[in-house]
């Protein structure tokens, strides 16, 4: 069989690592041959490929990003995408696709399976928030770096009596501001799944103040105040129809100062919490993914999504990873609600 592969969406560390189980196991077990398409469903859509073998994939485990390249390029938004993608495997005797993206790339695998398509998949997201399974690779690492971060924060902070806002990614979902929060000791965490109070926050501000300490606040990117709204940079959708998100941070850092007199910084990591190496649990769960991927093509098992599920890596329908996001539960974030402060 000839497989083609790619990576769509957001790059995320261990991209690289799902690309050299597959074609490792895919070649020396089962003899495959593979393509790579680049830059995600662009790639099939107009036939941008690039070899993938056992020599150009050696030695990319600990790289950032994709060999592949990405892009959000949706083809069931442009005119004839679809029967250009068949058009194309065809034309490149690519029997199957294994697609490596989170909600928007293995949505459109979804579709395309329903259409007849061979379709394998594989979640990534630093987010999490895939459904239908426990942890997706490139979490940890993007948990990792922020903590680093925050970590630093705190010295600076404390050595100019500021409060320090950080604003983190995650559009929906506030799984990488909880686990960073948590970890790097934040005074608060701030998640889109719970409205906040900016009266509350300031309360939280002035309390780690008077214990002697500079607060962190950690907000998630899509947190929403009580009494406002998303903050978004423009109006501009992508291919998928999301809205840039920008400004929550520097918004509620205003806030702060406001409402408490102290002087209050952001800091917004952006896409430094994607780049770079990977963590060794995203490189093993990187790889853990391939290799289930790669099985489950040669079982013919198409339709599905290899997925964490305790420590056992188990297929799952596509549908269900992208049917509903993973969001946090209401308890988890109470849970850490008697550290903010």
């Amino acid at each position: 069989m000839r497989f083609g592969v790619l990576t769509g969406g957001g790059d995320c560390p261990g991209l690289n690592g799902v690309i050299r189980a597959v074609v490792r196991k895919g070649v020396k077990e089962y003899g495959y041959d593979f393509v790579g398409f680049r830059d995600g469903w662009k790639g099939p859509l107009e036939g941008l490929t690039t070899t993938l073998d056992l020599a150009t994939t050696r030695g990319i485990l600990p790289k950032g990003g994709t060999i592949l390249g990405s892009s959000r390029t949706n083809p069931f938004k442009i005119e004839g995408g679809v029967e250009k993608i068949q058009e194309n495997l065809k034309k490149l005797g690519i029997d199957a696709l294994i697609a490596i993206g989170g909600e928007d790339t293995l949505g459109v695998a979804t579709k395309l399976d329903a259409l007849g398509v061979k379709v394998i998949g594989v979640p990534k997201t630093i987010d999490n928030d895939l459904n239908n399974t426990d942890y997706t690779f490139g979490f940890d690492t993007s948990v990792n770096i922020a903590v680093e971060a925050i970590d630093r924060l705190h010295t600076t902070a404390e050595s100019h009596h500021r409060a320090l806002v950080v604003e983190v990614m995650g559009r929906h979902a506030g799984w990488i501001a909880l686990h960073a929060g948590i970890a790097g000791g934040a005074a608060a965490v701030l998640i889109p799944e719970v409205k906040f109070s900016t009266e509350k926050v300031a309360a939280w501000v002035n309390s780690r103040f008077a214990d002697g300490f500079a607060p962190i606040i950690v907000v998630a990117e899509g947190a929403i105040p009580q009494d406002g709204d998303i903050q978004v940079k423009d109006q501009t959708l992508d291919a998928f129809g999301h809205v840039k998100l920008s400004g929550i941070g520097d918004w509620l850092a205003q806030e702060i100062e406001a409402k408490t007199g102290h002087e209050t910084r952001t800091v917004v990591l952006g896409h430094i919490q994607r780049g770079g190496s990977p963590t060794a649990f995203d490189r093993v769960l990187s790889t853990r993914f391939g290799l289930a991927a790669i099985t489950a093509a040669h079982e013919g098992n198409w339709g599905t999504m290899a997925a964490l599920h305790g420590t056992s890596i188990e297929m799952v329908p596509l549908a269900s990873a992208t049917g509903e996001l993973k969001l946090v539960d209401p308890s988890r974030y109470a849970e850490s609600e008697v550290f903010f402060g």
